[in-house]
């Protein structure tokens, strides 16, 4: 009788059970009413669904500890999300150790500390491993666990946005505390001080080959009267903000809000108003040196001899146009309502793709879906889309939407409302695993679960007022990639981090230019389907456009920027920026 009434008040985990689950969400109003029945936890069912690798929680005020039997029971999480709950002052029993997971999601509760027994875990052996991004916004932390360092070593990415800390512990900053901490978030703080040891956070100083992450480090109303000379020893951050300190320099304090990062460095550098003109001087004449070192190099390349220039024929060529040499660049604006839902988006023209011949299309497609299952982590980490720009008219407008209000004409179907459509996706997959006698469904109908519960839906709109966007579900029919498609739109959006949009639009990318490299170098046969023939009326490339690709040159495929802006027009991201693309690998050329 007890496991029947278990069964019949969470049909979900009996559900996931008999399905072999990899992904589970629990949301919604009912949600609240049956974890007040189990004491303010979640029930102990859960923790025996070992097969997991994503588990949200979300929105619900009766959950305030996630309660014991998680770490046993869950040891191949990837992803745990627990926003907007109850969680509080403390996690009793701690969380870890949990092995395998990357992301954690403890946003918009009442945690107040995360003391030794009430917090992560244990320091030693490191509790969670692999942890790559922590957000901690939007509670009442008062202070930081001094052990976080060796709690989750790997830690890529930290919001701490809209707590109640007045200080960093120490052991953040020391020597290889963090190596490879890249986004630090402590904006709406308390914070009176920032330590000059914050320039030890190696990766806001340099750009490793292994991670290619974007530098960021908002500290933006907080308290501080004083900003670190040390700072200008990160000299890749590529985004700082102060905005909202009352900082003691005036002129610095007018800087940070108006200013880009690299001259609010550059005032750091020179040691503030009037500061360090000598010391300028001598370094303008050692970068002139290495200017010229530079260029010896480079002369030296180009007298190299046939065997080099054969080398370097071989060689994927990728050229990136700056938004400043391009008469039109593309702009897509944010829209505030979007960051509860899916806040992270980057974007990027590819020009040059040539997927005519043979199965070059099916090449690009089935490599698209492979970063959804590899990368994107089954779209939970992030979601590609890729259209056809000629069919789009910018500027784009990312933002969210009522699933009732939301329109769009997916791939292969007529113009439907979002809400309908996932309910006649979930009605088709569930058709599909029973005729095919299935434990778990297949295609884009794995994905359906990364809605519920959700109020808006996140979507991108052209400038015709079109949606050609609905992540993490489908692309609009009207902006279909064709075998006559040579010019593409990009984009990549993600709930977990910007530094995850980039990361797969530098794969994606790279992926693209192999794919054409292959395609020009064997000159496949091929022709148009019936059904891409009807799509395209009857248009084809013209052959100019592709006389490198009949001779079989090593064209460049051209990367243009693509800017993200919020509704006042200040920038959130250009994508690629100089540190994107930081291609080590010796098969591959970028020009810039």
């Amino acid at each position: 009788m007890a496991v029947a009434a278990v069964s019949e008040a969470w049909p979900e985990l009996e559900l996931a059970e008999r399905e072999r689950r990899r992904e589970l969400l629990l949301t919604g109003p009912g949600l609240d009413e049956r974890v007040r029945a189990a004491g303010g936890r979640l029930p102990p069912r859960l923790f025996t669904l070992s097969l997991l690798h994503y588990l949200e929680v979300s929105g619900c005020g009766s959950l305030r500890e996630p309660g014991p039997g998680l770490a046993q029971g869950l040891p191949q999480l990837h992803s745990l999300v627990l926003r907007r709950n109850a969680l509080g002052p403390g996690l009793s029993p701690e969380l870890g150790p949990l092995p395998a997971l990357r992301v954690l999601d403890l946003s918009g509760n009442a945690l107040e500390a995360l003391p030794p027994g009430q917090g992560l875990g244990p320091a030693e052996p490191p509790a969670l491993p692999q942890l790559q991004s922590l957000n901690l916004s939007g509670n009442r932390l008062r202070e930081l666990p001094a052990d976080l360092p060796r709690c989750a070593p790997r830690l890529q990415t930290l919001n701490l946005t809209g707590n109640c800390l007045d200080a960093f512990p120490a052991t953040l900053f020391q020597p290889g505390a963090l190596p490879l901490l890249s986004e630090l978030a402590a904006a709406d703080n308390c914070l009176r001080e920032l330590s000059p040891d914050i320039a030890n956070l190696a990766s806001l100083k340099l750009l490793s080959e292994a991670t290619r992450l974007t530098q960021t480090l908002d500290l933006s109303n907080n308290q501080l009267s004083e900003i670190p000379a040390a700072l200008a020893d990160c000299p890749k951050l590529k985004e700082i903000h102060f905005k909202g300190n009352k900082l003691r320099d005036k002129r610095l304090e007018k800087m940070v809000h108006g200013c880009q990062t690299k001259s609010i460095l550059e005032y750091l550098r020179v040691g503030g108003r009037g500061g360090g003109k000598g010391r300028a001087k001598a370094e303008g004449t050692e970068k002139e040196e290495s200017r010229k070192k530079k260029r010896e190099k480079k002369q030296k390349r180009e007298g190299g001899e046939g065997e080099e220039e054969l080398e370097a024929a071989r060689r994927l060529l990728l050229r990136v146009l700056h938004v400043s040499e391009n008469p039109a660049p593309l702009v897509v604006n944010v829209h505030p309502e979007v960051r509860d839902v899916r806040p992270f988006i980057v974007g990027a023209i590819v020009r040059g793709m040539y997927l005519e011949p043979g199965n070059a299309l099916k090449r690009f497609l089935t490599a698209q879906t492979k970063l959804h299952e590899d990368l994107c982590e089954k779209r939970t980490a992030a979601t590609i889309a890729t259209h056809d720009l000629k069919a789009i008219r910018g500027p784009l407008l990312y933002g969210a939407r009522p699933p009732q209000d939301l329109k769009i004409v997916p791939l292969g179907r007529r113009e439907i409302k979002a809400k309908d459509l996932v309910r006649q996706l979930q009605l088709e997959a569930e058709e599909q695993r029973k005729q095919k006698k299935r434990q778990n469904v297949s295609g884009l109908h794995r994905y359906l679960h990364l809605l519920d519960g959700k109020d808006n839906y996140p979507c991108l709109v052209d400038a015709d007022g079109d949606v050609i966007s609905f992540p993490p579900i489908t692309n609009s029919d009207k902006t279909k990639i064709k075998k006559t498609t040579t010019d593409l739109f990009l984009e990549v959006t993600s709930a977990t981090s910007l530094q995850m949009c980039k990361d797969i639009m530098d794969a994606l990318i790279l992926k693209m230019a192999e794919i054409n490299k292959y395609t020009l170098d064997n000159k496949e046969e091929g022709s148009l389907s019936d059904t891409e023939a009807d799509t395209v009326s009857g248009q084809f490339l013209d052959p100019k456009t592709n006389e490198s690709a009949e001779k079989g040159g090593n064209s460049p495929l051209v990367v243009e920027q693509v800017r993200v802006v919020d509704m006042e027009g200040s920038l959130k991201v250009v994508y690629p920026s100089k540190t994107d693309l930081d291609i080590a690998a010796s098969h591959i050329t970028v020009i810039r």
